[in-house]
């Protein structure tokens, strides 16, 4: 005789055997024993979370007459009764379990209420467990809308559906609602520990953990795939055979995913998506481990405690929060979740998740990792001068809003503050010095807004730059002395003013000390930009104010521009 699948030889006999499902089992207890029951319940969840369990331990519960043959309705079925008996191995009379997604239409719900005004042949009720109800057809809901609100006493209904959300309203007032859970990870590990343990049968730690990721919540996932790893791997579960089997991901190769991207070693990553190919891995699968273990690491670099130490990969994750940039890991994560949905339009899986590597190393933000291979030498800087204003066309009429004569002497102030800065060109160099008698270099002073606009800077480092302005400059022998105020003091963290540091040091060709303090900034290089930006717009709304066909549009169809929406080209 062949033996019975894990599923079915560990299904849930009693309350007391049911994993993960407190909230449920608490209140049907409660209802058993205070005897406050109602005439239908629904039971919603997931595959494979109990909802069948549950039907069948309540018909127990409601039909057993003890081993004695007298015993009342319990929370606690004795399993030996004969109802009890006869409900689990499936050969009850009095408990009739129907499948909705094959007897769906109005004539089948019409036999089976036939049927319920009848007595019950032996038991105390006859229930009637209905599954997967949102598969009813719209008649067969309705037909059964008056038996499901005022049913014979003797009749109790129990629905079960993996999407309540197809279910009428009107079916879902007249039942008592539970939503099971779907199970955590920890506590089908815990479960499968015991099964295994029960069953003889040696494992692995780690294996039951990839086992357990794999089922999604589902216990009877979880159990079906033991049972399936069980016979792969010839009687024992460990990891290299289950990995083999789900065709998932070992923990090391993502750990040196990462590391190659930490090195800019796009190589070593073309290699590990070669290397995944030939053995047949899942593709999608090592997207959705990767973006796993990259929410980790991005909640360790914000709340290290949440790092567990019975993970596996607990070492790595501390060891990578160091590596990458919080910015780095968010871009990662977001790659790696987008990719899953891109990968069914690339030629194949193996070069859509190819791409989705290659996509991280191109678009990390601009100044993590090394930056010295990042930013072009200092000896060919690329310096452009500050934008001039748009030349003011001449006004053909006296006439203006009183919104353009109370702005204007305001925007006056961008072409004073431009003719203040110097230009730059390319041949000559930012900073100009002489050396003195105690061999100190006497520096003169840089272009710091020119400076800011051909350094490589991008994200919140650019923006910490572009609100300040330089207040000392001290060039000697030894490096260069920089003291900049800025009117956003708190955009200037640690992390921005050391990459801002490195890209001078690295512009200059020399070491450089810098400290940013808060001040007031009157000649930032985001000051300057919005008065050149604000120029440039109320020039063109004048011009386009001015424009006779404009004229000739509001005069024949009563035509308006609306304010604010002239954009400068």
């Amino acid at each position: 005789m062949t033996a019975l699948a894990l599923a079915r030889t560990w299904r849930p006999k009693t309350f007391t055997q049911l994993v993960g499902q407190d909230h449920v089992v608490k209140a049907l207890t409660h209802a058993l024993d205070q005897g406050r029951l109602h005439h239908a319940w629904l039971f919603t969840g997931t595959r494979g979370v109990g909802k069948t369990t549950i039907a069948r331990i309540l018909a127990k519960a409601l039909n057993c007459t003890g081993p004695d043959g007298k015993g009342k309705m319990t929370s606690e079925p004795c399993g030996k009764c004969p109802a009890c008996v006869e409900i689990d191995e499936g050969r009850f009379v009095d408990y009739i379990e129907m499948d909705a997604a094959s007897n769906r239409g109005v004539d089948d719900m019409a036999a089976l209420l036939e049927k319920a005004a009848y007595a019950p042949s032996s038991a105390r009720f006859k229930v009637y467990m209905i599954d997967e109800v949102h598969m009813l057809s719209t008649q067969a809901f309705n037909s059964m809308l008056k038996m499901l609100e005022e049913p014979p006493p003797h009749v109790k209904f129990i629905l079960a559906t993996t999407d309540p959300q197809k279910i009428p309203v009107t079916i879902l007032s007249r039942c008592l609602q539970f939503n099971l859970k779907q199970m955590p990870v920890a506590l089908i590990i815990e479960h499968l520990e015991k099964v295994l343990a029960a069953e003889k049968v040696s494992y692995e730690p780690v294996a039951l953990r990839v086992l357990a990721k794999a089922a999604q919540g589902s216990m009877r996932d979880a159990l079906s795939l033991t049972d399936q790893a069980i016979a792969y791997a010839a009687g024992t579960v460990n990891e290299a055979a289950v990995r083999g089997m789900l065709g998932t991901l070992d923990d090391a190769y993502l750990i040196s995913m990462l590391d190659a991207l930490a090195t800019h070693d796009g190589a070593s990553l073309l290699a590990i998506a070669e290397e995944m190919g030939v053995r047949s891995m899942s593709f999608s699968l090592a997207l959705q481990d990767l973006s796993s273990l990259l929410q980790k690491i991005a909640a360790a670099q914000v709340v290290p405690e949440s790092v567990l130490d019975d993970w596996p990969e607990a070492g790595e994750i501390r060891r990578l929060v160091s590596v990458f940039t919080r910015e780095e890991i968010q871009l990662f994560y977001q790659i790696a979740i987008t990719s899953r949905t891109d990968i069914s339009l690339a030629p194949d899986e193996q070069t859509g998740f190819a791409m989705a590597l290659l996509r991280m190393l191109a678009f990390r933000p601009a100044g993590s990792g090394d930056l010295a291979q990042k930013i072009p030498p200092a000896s060919t800087p690329v310096v452009k001068s500050a934008p001039k204003p748009a030349p003011k066309p001449a006004m053909k009429t006296e006439t203006k809003s009183a919104a353009q004569s109370a702005t204007k002497p305001a925007t006056k102030a961008a072409p004073e503050i431009l003719k203040e800065v110097p230009k730059v060109s390319a041949a000559t160099p930012a900073v100009s010095s002489s050396t003195s008698s105690n061999g100190v270099l006497e520096a003169g002073r840089p272009n710091w807004h020119d400076l800011m606009r051909q350094l490589p800077l991008r994200g919140l480092v650019q923006q910490m730059a572009f609100q300040t302005d330089l207040q000392d400059w001290v060039d000697s022998t030894q490096g260069i002395k920089i003291i900049a105020v800025s009117s956003l003091p708190q955009l200037a963290t640690a992390d921005c003013v050391e990459r801002l540091r490195e890209a001078l040091a690295t512009h200059f060709a020399k070491p450089v000390r810098l400290e940013v303090v808060g001040g007031v900034v009157d000649q930032s290089v985001a000051k300057i930009d919005a008065q050149v930006n604000q120029e440039r717009r109320l020039n063109a709304e004048e011009q386009i104010a001015t424009d006779p066909l404009i004229k000739e549009l509001e005069k024949q169809f009563g035509a308006k521009v609306v304010s604010g929406s002239v954009r400068p080209l």
